[in-house]
């Protein structure tokens, strides 16, 4: 699998909910504070979004899509001069997913919450910022714009297996808008996400990712990504924010804790397969990576972990 794929596969995410709302006339809404994150897309009209702790509100046009993802208390208007109510009680009567407010007919958003099996959110979402906002102009729309439709579709229509259609559909909505925020980032972020769109240190990171097992080399992967090692390592740790093999055991220790907790492998099967010689120095690398020892994170017994 390829970098994005093989951490959203650790995280596991599932679509706990998909609704969308169907609004009129003038209207203001306050939504609470959520748990995993957000991802809404306006399919008609247009709004304003604006988040808890981000400096400004935001104008979202049709086809605009955006992801919430700190879990902060938000609101959704027409114009932000309005006191806005609690959406609770227009979601409460929501038909099929769908909540109606002042009549509907002339704004419609359509969207999911993910939610994730997987410990380390954070290492996703933690370097983007608690909006970001999606536009329609993007090459890469087509695609997000059909499982849009969809979803609106299977909401409205309410049919059987509608559920697990949708949870799909949202599934393909995630991907495509990380993609499509990678395409379009130019505000050069720093971490392992952000790493992916430079060609040069984005096929270190594919590489590890694709055999984390082999002993990689700072001269290796240099060569694979076209620089000098000196060159290489340099702006690896610029894009990333740690070194190449900091990168490496991090990944791998990621990858062990998923198996330590969602497989019978014993510890030294997991540290064998990863590369390591001896079970002891995997348990050594995995404490001073993961705070804890692999026995103890199987059991539940760890802190928060590592972050790519």
């Amino acid at each position: 699998m390829d970098p994005l794929s093989d951490v959203l596969s650790l995280l596991k995410p599932r679509s706990t909910i998909s609704a969308g709302l169907d609004a009129g006339g003038n209207w203001s809404l306050a939504f609470p504070a959520h748990e995993g994150i957000k991802f809404n897309a306006v399919m008609r009209g247009a709004c304003w979004v604006s988040v808890e702790g981000y400096p400004e509100a935001q104008r979202l046009e049709e086809g605009d899509c955006f992801l919430l993802t700190r879990g902060r208390p938000f609101v959704l208007t027409t114009d932000p001069s309005l006191d806005p109510v609690d959406s609770g009680a227009i979601y409460a009567a929501a038909r099929h997913g769908i909540a109606t407010c002042n009549g509907g007919e002339e704004f419609f958003l359509v969207g999911g919450r993910f939610a994730f099996a997987g410990d380390h959110a954070a290492m996703l979402f933690g370097a983007l910022p608690p909006i970001v906002h999606l536009r329609e102009s993007s090459s890469q729309a087509s695609v997000l714009r059909w499982a849009l439709d969809q979803l609106a579709l299977e909401l409205r229509e309410g049919e059987l297996g509608g559920v697990l259609v949708a949870e799909h559909l949202a599934h393909i909505m995630l991907v495509q808008a990380l993609r499509r925020y990678l395409a379009s980032s130019t505000n050069g972020g720093v971490g392992w996400f952000f790493a992916l769109s430079d060609r040069q240190i984005g096929a270190a990171v594919r590489a590890m990712h694709a055999d984390p097992a082999r002993r990689w080399t700072l001269k290796e992967l240099a060569h694979l990504s076209g620089m000098s090692r000196t060159t290489f390592a340099q702006k690896f740790r610029q894009r990333v924010g740690m070194t190449a093999m900091e990168y490496l055991t991090r990944w791998r220790m990621l990858v062990a804790g998923d198996r330590l907790r969602n497989s019978r492998e014993n510890v030294a099967s997991i540290a064998f397969s990863l590369g390591y010689e001896s079970e002891s120095a995997f348990s050594m690398a995995f404490k001073r990576t993961m705070a804890c020892s692999p026995r103890q994170y199987r059991r539940g017994q760890h802190p928060a972990g590592a972050n790519l």
